[in-house]
């Protein structure tokens, strides 16, 4: 009697069959570039094009898709490709109950301050014709430290919370470090600070330093 080979139960899949699963169970359709943009998206609250090159070529070539998965979650993507900015929104409506998914992560009065010297600077150069605008960060906090009671005798305390709000905003990608206490204001000042909303904050430090000036009087 001759030998047979015993039949296989389950019959090897070659290579090039095998399921696209990035991990054990996974039902998901995307790629791995795409879902790691998207959990980048959500977990930052800006991408720059100049910072993050790749991630932006993936989010240009799948912006439908992305735009998609976000509208899911109730967020909308908002992508400034003249910038090279992109950045999300919690969806709002009057008519649909709709679950709060971002929640606004307000500057302090330190980095408000800090973020309208930047903005007016921005403003200013590219005015100018300036196409690069960088500020020193002595510049930044001795702009910013005129905002603050000219009788505050905890200086060093503003100082350091000058600096922090620098550090806060470069980590935003507001600005970007090129040398020791050198920076260049990135476009991104444009998108969190528009002209109007620059308007009003400047009318209002204004008046906080008028009532200032009326009390010390």
């Amino acid at each position: 009697m001759s030998e047979t080979t015993p039949t296989a139960f389950i019959s090897p899949v070659p290579m090039e069959e095998d399921p696209a699963e990035l991990f054990a169970g996974d039902c998901g359709t995307l790629d791995a570039d795409v879902r790691r943009l998207l959990v980048r998206l959500l977990q930052r609250r800006f991408l720059l094009a100049d910072r993050s090159p790749a991630q932006w070529r993936t989010l240009v070539e799948n912006q439908q898709v992305i735009e998609s998965r976000l509208h899911d979650l109730f967020v909308h993507l908002v992508v400034d490709h003249e910038r090279g900015v992109a950045y999300k929104k919690q969806v709002r409506s009057a008519e649909l109950e709709v679950p709060v998914l971002l929640r606004d992560d307000a500057y302090t009065r330190a980095e408000t301050l800090v973020l309208v010297h930047l903005r007016t600077v921005f403003q200013r150069e590219r005015g100018a014709g300036e196409t690069s605008v960088r500020v020193d960060v002595e510049e930044i906090e001795q702009t910013a430290l005129t905002y603050f009671d000219a009788d505050e005798s905890n200086v060093a305390s503003r100082q350091r919370e000058i600096r922090a709000a620098v550090v806060r905003l470069a980590k935003d990608g507001l600005i970007e470090e090129e040398s020791e206490g050198r920076y260049r204001v990135t476009p991104l000042v444009e998108v969190v600070l528009s002209n109007a909303r620059l308007a009003e904050l400047r009318d209002w430090l204004r008046e906080q330093a008028r009532t200032t000036a009326q009390e010390v009087a």
